[in-house]
């Protein structure tokens, strides 16, 4: 019974709350506000609404629009580089999982030397510290589905090495982040239902992870308990408030599982997927892999009792065994209208499924540390084997 809570963000949750940014103690008189490279922020009129919250709140601002789905390193670079030249005080999220990790790790090299790169640590990265605290970062999600909003994590993609790797650390959290689902309406029905499993499988991963603790499984297990209750419905009516808003609260919590339990080698599997193949969507990749993965874990009898735990989550109440699990997580799947991804249709080749499994363990290598028993590189092969259409 010993463990670390730490979550120093402030959380507004709830619709209308994007409308109380001017009324909040803002850490600067001028932001950088980070966007993506693609129009809907944009189009629904969200960009506008939090400049105008900062004109309320007598703070100017600079808009740096051009980060992808999977952010890439030279564009933090930029946006870094940018936020020098501009003097912002600090950073604003504005959209979704890549566009908060962006304003971070933005936010980090507004204040340090070098490259985003030299403090990776995994793969190619220089595994240094920064000198430096980071510009302060506000985030505000517009989508539901990394929970980047509550905790200090932001996936890169090294765009000449094909390296997709999380970083973070604790001046990376977010000083204020708003939660606010009438945000969320607009999302597209497929992107709703991928960022939803994402969301799913922070908990899934932090519920067995041998490292969980007692409030790690209760943020855990309650998000995995919304997301199987009211994912289906957000997916097929995306004007459904109260589903946004409970899948919205789902999120959070595992973002705050993120930051107090934490992810295991699920994740480090899909990175390389989608690190080699931007135009795959993480939370797509992650649908590809879970239900052999999490048979795997079934089938190895190492977690059973928990399995069975996040079996009852999902609403199968009857639920004895793991494989109990993957059975809900496949009617979840198809709910959700999700059950046809293909590898094969992102490009993806059945004879590099060993190099994407050496890139597992040599990019998130520590995500393998933290399973609840050992994961052989076999083992790993395998499940890419059996998830492979």
């Amino acid at each position: 019974m010993k463990f670390q809570y730490y979550i120093p963000t402030k959380v507004l949750f709830g619709s209308g709350q994007l409308n109380r940014l001017h009324k909040q103690k803002l850490p600067g008189k001028k932001a950088l506000i980070v966007i993506s490279s693609g129009t809907s922020v944009k189009k629904f009129g969200y960009l506008a609404r939090v400049q105008e919250q900062l004109d309320k709140a007598g703070v100017s601002y600079a808009v740096f629009d051009k980060i992808l789905p999977n952010p890439i390193e030279a564009h933090v670079t930029e946006g870094a580089e940018f936020a020098k030249r501009e003097g912002c005080e600090f950073v604003i999220g504005l959209g979704g999982g890549s566009i908060i990790d962006s304003a971070k790790a933005i936010a980090v090299m507004a204040t340090n030397e070098g490259n985003i790169w030299d403090y990776i640590f995994g793969g190619t990265g220089g595994r240094k510290m920064p000198k430096n605290a980071p510009l302060p970062i506000i985030a505000i999600t517009t989508t539901a589905g990394t929970g980047t909003e509550a905790d200090p994590w932001a996936v890169i993609t090294h765009q000449d090495r094909n390296e997709k790797i999380g970083f973070g650390y604790d001046a990376t959290f977010p000083v204020l982040s708003i939660v606010d689902p009438e945000l969320m309406l607009t999302v597209p029905e497929k992107l709703t239902a991928y960022q939803g499993f994402d969301a799913l499988f922070h908990s899934t991963e932090g519920y067995l992870n041998k490292n969980t603790n007692p409030l790690n499984d209760m943020y855990a297990l309650k998000a995995i308990a919304l997301i199987g209750k009211y994912l289906p419905t957000a997916v097929k009516d995306g004007q459904n408030l109260e589903a946004r808003e409970n899948v919205a609260l789902a999120n959070t919590l595992s973002g705050m599982s993120e930051s107090i339990g934490g992810c295991i080698s699920e994740h480090a599997m899909e990175h390389p997927l989608s690190g080699h193949n931007p135009k795959l969507e993480h939370g797509a990749g992650l649908i590809m892999l879970c239900e052999a993965y999490y048979a795997y874990w079934a089938e190895s009898g190492a977690v059973n009792q928990r399995m069975i735990d996040m079996a009852k989550a999902l609403g199968k109440e009857d639920a004895t065994k793991g494989e109990d699990f993957v059975a809900a997580l496949h009617e979840l799947i198809a709910q959700c209208g999700v059950d046809d991804l293909k590898m094969s249709d992102y490009g993806i080749r059945k004879d590099d499924l060993t190099m994407y499994t050496k890139a597992a363990f040599e990019t998130m290598g520590g995500l393998f540390q933290a399973d609840p028993a050992e994961m052989s590189f076999e083992d790993c092969l395998k499940i890419y084997e059996k998830s492979y259409q």
